[in-house]
C-alpha cells in the first residue's frame, strides 16, 4: 500500500477535509465548506482543489471516504418511508422499548419516536423458539398480502425482524425472498443478515434504522461514484465503518447503519496514529473538535476502545437512553457538546449557554459573512485574538472580525458584559463542558485522565485543547501536524476490517462446540470475501475472536477476548479462564458456585494496517516567528501580547514558550502561560502544561 497514491475524504458538518498521500507520505491537503444539499458537490470541489495541476487523476489508486450522512439522516428524520414485518405479537416492540425513563423525574419526558410508525408495521404468523425449534412457518400467501399492503402505502424500504431469527434464519429468508419478488426495486433488510443477536428490541431498532437510511445512502454513493468517474478517478472507493475498518462500497451500501460514526471513527484513528508517533507508549485521550461537534475517545496501546452498541438521534442530546439504539460495533466515543459553529445564547436562567444548536456550514458563524448573525464559538475565538482573520484556511477564506465583534457584543449586552468578557465566557464554558463530559467518560471506564496525554485534532481542537487539558489536570498535550484534517489522515491509517456477530446462547458446560465452530467458519469465509473486495491481500488477513459471557442469572454480559481462534482441544477451559480473568479485573472477585454462559460470539476479520509517515519540516530560511498580536490571557483575564509562529518553519527540536499562537493552514495552536511546546521529529508539537 505504501507505493500507491491514495486520497482520503471526510465530510463533516461544516467542512469537508481531503488529504493526498503518495508512498505513505502526505503530499497535499484541502479543506472546503460542506454542501449540505448535496455533499458530493463539496467532495468534487475539494478534489479539484486537492489535485490541482500536480496529480493525474488516473494515478489515484484508492479513494477512502467517511461521512456523517447516516447519522444526520437519523437525527433529522430524512430517511425513506419504511415498513417493518415482524412476528405476530411483536408489532409494538419499538414503542415499548426498554421501559426505561432516562430522566425519572421529568413528567414531560421526550422519548424518541420510532422510525417506523405503527401503521407501517405488519405481523406475520410464524414462531421459532429460543433454541431454534420451529413451531409454525410463515405462509407465502400472507406475505404476498403484506407486500401488496406495503406497496399501497408507498413504502420505499422494508425491514424484516422475526422473533429468534438469530437462531434460525430460514423464516426471514423466506419472507425476504417473497417481498423482493413482489416488490422489485424496493430494498429489504433482514435482521438475520445485519445483526443476528439475541434481543428482539435491539435487532428491530437496528434493522429499521438500516432500512430507513439505505435508499439515500445507495443514491449518494452512486452519485459520488459518478462524480469521481467524471473527474477521471477510476480508483476503487472504500468506506470507513464506525469501527475504524474499511469496507467496499457494496458492503457499506448494504449495511449503511455501520457507517453512522464513520467520521468520528476516522478522527479517533488519526489521534491514535499521531499519539503513537509521539515517541511514547503512553495512552491518550483523542479530542476532536470540528465546526459542528466535538468528540472524545480513549486510546490504549494505539487502539481506540470499542463499544458493542450506541445511540443516535437522542431526544436529550447528552442523556443516555434517550436515543435510537443501534447494536453495531463502534469506536467508543462521547460527544462533548460543541464545535466552532456552536451558537452561544442566554439560557433559561439568564446565564451563558453554548450549543447544542450549530450554525453549521450554512449560514455558518457571523464572521464567515454568509448571513449568520448569531454568535458562535469561532466568533468568540476571533474576538479573543486567537484566530487571524486574514489567515483562516491559510488565507483562502477571510473572516470578518467586525461581524464577529458585533454578534458577540449583542449577546454581551443581554448579559451585561463587554464583548471581550462575553467571548472569554463562551470559550471557557465550552472548555469546561467538554472537560466535564470527558471526565465522566473516563471514570465510567475506570481510567484516570491525569495519566494520559491529550491529542488535539480538528480545526477547533488545538484552539481549545490547552483549556480542556488544564481543566482535566492533564500534563501533556500533543498537537499533530495538519490537525485540522486529522480525520482525513485517520482514514489513511484504517485497515480493511469487518466485524461479525452470532448469538448462540447457552451454558458453557453444555455448549455445542461443533455448531460454534461451524458458525465461526461461515463468518470467516464471508469476512475474507468482504476484505478481499475492500483491497486486502488474502495472505495478510487476521482473525480476532471474542465472546460475550455472563454468569447464569445475570442480566449483562462482559466481552472476553480469545485471541485468533478457539482452542482445538479444550475450548471450554479457554473461555472459562478468559472470563474469570476479565470478571475479576472488573469486580475483584467471582461469585462462588455459579456457572458461566456464553451468549454471543464475535469475530473481527482485519487486513494489514497501511503505512503512513510524517515528519517535521526541514529548517527554513527567514525564521518561524511571524510577529506578535494581542490575545486574551485567562491567567491575567485581559489581552496580552502573544508571539505568533509559523508552524511550517518550526524544525525538529525547536521549542516555543507560552503565551504563544502557532499557526498552520487548517488549525491554530493556542499555548497558555507556563506552557512549552517542543517540535518532535514526527512533526508533532508536544506541550507540557504548566
Amino acid at each position: 500500500m505504501v507505493s500507491r497514491r491514495r486520497v482520503a475524504v471526510d465530510i463533516g458538518g461544516t467542512f469537508t477535509d481531503l488529504v493526498l498521500a503518495d508512498g505513505g507520505r502526505l503530499i497535499a491537503r484541502a479543506k472546503t465548506l460542506t454542501t449540505p444539499g448535496d455533499p458530493s458537490e463539496g467532495v468534487e470541489r475539494g478534489l479539484r482543489q486537492l489535485l490541482g495541476e500536480s496529480t493525474d487523476p488516473p494515478a489515484i489508486a484508492e479513494v477512502i471516504h467517511a461521512t456523517t450522512l447516516v447519522s444526520n439522516a437519523l437525527i433529522e428524520r430524512r430517511g425513506a418511508r419504511t415498513g417493518l414485518v415482524t412476528s405476530a405479537g411483536f408489532r409494538d416492540v419499538l414503542d415499548i422499548g426498554r421501559e426505561h425513563r432516562y430522566d425519572m423525574y421529568d413528567l414531560f419526558l421526550d422519548l424518541p419516536r420510532p422510525l417506523v410508525p405503527r401503521r407501517l408495521r405488519w405481523e406475520v404468523d410464524e414462531r421459532v423458539f429460543a433454541d431454534g425449534t420451529v413451531e409454525s412457518a410463515p405462509r407465502a400467501e400472507q406475505v404476498r398480502e403484506i407486500a401488496a399492503d406495503l406497496q399501497a402505502q408507498g413504502v420505499e424500504s422494508v425491514a424484516v425482524c422475526l422473533l429468534n431469527s438469530y437462531r434460525a434464519a430460514g423464516h426471514e429468508r423466506l419472507v425476504g425472498e417473497t417481498l423482493r419478488a413482489e416488490l422489485p426495486g424496493i430494498p429489504v433488510t433482514l435482521s438475520s443478515d445485519l445483526v443476528p443477536e439475541v434481543g428482539e428490541l435491539i435487532r428491530a431498532s437496528t434493522t429499521t434504522a438500516n432500512a430507513y437510511v439505505l435508499p439515500a445512502i445507495r443514491r449518494y454513493l452512486g452519485i459520488l461514484r459518478h462524480r469521481l468517474d467524471a473527474l477521471g478517478i477510476r480508483a476503487p472507493l472504500h468506506i470507513m465503518l464506525s469501527t475504524g475498518g474499511l469496507a467496499a462500497t457494496g458492503t457499506a451500501a448494504d449495511h449503511p447503519v455501520r457507517m453512522a460514526e464513520s467520521g468520528p471513527a476516522a478522527g479517533a484513528l488519526g489521534a491514535a496514529f499521531f499519539g503513537s508517533r509521539s515517541g511514547s507508549r503512553q495512552d491518550v485521550l483523542a479530542f476532536d473538535m470540528g465546526g459542528t461537534t466535538a468528540k472524545a475517545c480513549l486510546v490504549e496501546g494505539g487502539v481506540p476502545l470499542l463499544a458493542r452498541e450506541h445511540e443516535v438521534a437522542r431526544a436529550d442530546r447528552f442523556a443516555k437512553g434517550s436515543g435510537l439504539l443501534l447494536r453495531v460495533p463502534v469506536i467508543d466515543l462521547i460527544e462533548i457538546g460543541a464545535g466552532g459553529g456552536s451558537i452561544a445564547q442566554v439560557g433559561p436562567l439568564g446565564t451563558l449557554r453554548v450549543g447544542p444548536g450549530s450554525a453549521g456550514a450554512e449560514p455558518g458563524p457571523a464572521c464567515y459573512g454568509h448571513g449568520g448573525e448569531q454568535p458562535t464559538v469561532t466568533d468568540a475565538d476571533l474576538v479573543l485574538g486567537y484566530l487571524d482573520p486574514g489567515f483562516f484556511l491559510g488565507g483562502r477564506m477571510a473572516l470578518d472580525g467586525q461581524r464577529a465583534l458585533a454578534a458577540v457584543g449583542r449577546l454581551g449586552g443581554r448579559l451585561g458584559l463587554s464583548a471581550a468578557e462575553t467571548a472569554a465566557g463562551i470559550h471557557r464554558v465550552v472548555n469546561e463542558a467538554m472537560a466535564g463530559a470527558a471526565r465522566i467518560h473516563s471514570i465510567e471506564r475506570g481510567r484516570d485522565l491525569r495519566r494520559v496525554a491529550l491529542v488535539a485534532t480538528g480545526g477547533a481542537g488545538p484552539v481549545h485543547a490547552w483549556g480542556v487539558a488544564s481543566a482535566l489536570g492533564m500534563r501533556r498535550v500533543i498537537y499533530p501536524p495538519s490537525a485540522g484534517v486529522a480525520s482525513a489522515v485517520g482514514l489513511l491509517t484504517g485497515p480493511p476490517a469487518f466485524d461479525f456477530v452470532q448469538s448462540l446462547p447457552g451454558p458453557l458446560c453444555r455448549t455445542d462446540w461443533a455448531a460454534v465452530r461451524s458458525a465461526l467458519r461461515r463468518l470467516e469465509r464471508e469476512g475474507r470475501r468482504r476484505l478481499v473486495a475492500a483491497g486486502a491481500e488474502a495472505g495478510e488477513i487476521r482473525l480476532e475472536l471474542a465472546c460475550d459471557v455472563r454468569h447464569v442469572g445475570q442480566g449483562e454480559t462482559i466481552g472476553v477476548a480469545l485471541g485468533a481462534a478457539l482452542d482445538r482441544r479444550a475450548p471450554a477451559r479457554q473461555v472459562r479462564a478468559a472470563f474469570e480473568q476479565a470478571y475479576r479485573a472488573l469486580y475483584g472477585r467471582r461469585p462462588p458456585g455459579v456457572e458461566p454462559e456464553v451468549m454471543t460470539w464475535r469475530l473481527r476479520v482485519r487486513g494489514r494496517q497501511p503505512v503512513l509517515r510524517t515528519s517535521a519540516p526541514a529548517p527554513a530560511r527567514g525564521g518561524a516567528r511571524k510577529g506578535r498580536r494581542e490575545a486574551w490571557c485567562f491567567e491575567r483575564r485581559r489581552f496580552v501580547p502573544h508571539t505568533v509562529w509559523d508552524r511550517y518553519r518550526l524544525a525538529a527540536g525547536e521549542a516555543v514558550a507560552g503565551p504563544a499562537i502557532i499557526e498552520e493552514d487548517e488549525s491554530t495552536v493556542v499555548l497558555g502561560r507556563g506552557g512549552t511546546a517542543t517540535v518532535q521529529a514526527s512533526g508533532n508539537l508536544e506541550v507540557r502544561v504548566g
